[in-house]
């Protein structure tokens, strides 16, 4: 429970502190977008590795050099909020994450996701959920990466399930060819979602996949690129299982 305090207390400061940020943010922007994206991007890393060391939680991750240095589409299963945290917080270039609308209300909170190019997808509403897909396809083409989490929602249910990915989330590497780095995460949920409100120190295993060209596929692997990718994720989760 002092973990679940400490965080946040954490939070909460660095929200309020961040107002006059804001500004600074702001003012470079004016000059040099570039940088003021670039130290967004690390300001918001650096309060997330906080919180992760507040947690205690240990990561082995496996294939970060799969990364190539371009825009990509980050895919991932998705059990724990901590999943953003762990996966942001190793982002090396700009990368937009797609999230749910109503994280779009939580004041400051979205100021600095609007920020770092984060996308806010309504699930309700198909027209405005396509309306978010063609953005991020514009950000990749614009060179900002992409992280979505197919299943739509934080999968609640046993430790190796998956829920169906969403083929929608695929047109963004379909309409660009870029490259899909499969990001497949084990024992996640254990950091909170498992006994809340605590916050448990855990060891979880991240493991990036080798990029993946929707052109480079077969007529029916890009076809069913949904499944595709979900079938290298689960593949992943279940030999890393091993080593939590």
């Amino acid at each position: 429970m002092i973990r679940f305090i400490c965080v946040s207390v954490f939070l909460i400061l660095f929200l309020i502190l961040s107002i006059p940020i804001f500004l600074i943010e702001w003012l470079i922007g004016k000059f040099d977008r570039q940088k003021r994206d670039y130290s967004s991007l690390r300001i918001v890393q650096w309060g997330f590795k906080v919180i992760l060391k507040i947690t205690g939680v240990e990561a082995t991750v496996i294939g970060e050099e799969n990364i190539p240095d371009e825009p990509v589409l980050f895919v991932g299963n998705h059990r724990s909020f901590f999943d953003i945290l762990l996966t942001y917080s190793r982002c090396r270039r700009l990368t937009g994450y797609v999230a749910k609308k109503e994280m779009e209300k939580i004041p400051l909170l979205s100021t600095w996701m609007h920020f770092v190019y984060c996308l806010f997808l309504d699930r309700e509403n198909p027209r405005e959920g396509l309306k978010s897909i063609l953005q991020a396809i514009e950000q990749i083409q614009n060179g900002i990466s992409i992280c979505i989490f197919p299943e739509g929602t934080r999968n609640k249910g046993e430790e190796l399930s998956m829920l169906p990915f969403k083929d929608g989330a695929f047109k963004i590497a379909t309409r660009t060819n870029c490259a899909i780095i499969p990001i497949s995460m084990n024992n996640t949920s254990a950091i909170f979602e498992d006994h809340l409100p605590k916050i448990k120190k855990v060891h979880v295993v991240i493991e990036y996949g080798k990029p993946i060209y929707p052109n480079d596929l077969e007529k029916e692997e890009k076809r069913h690129i949904g499944a595709y990718v979900q079938e290298i994720i689960r593949t992943t989760i279940q030999k890393n299982a091993k080593i939590v």
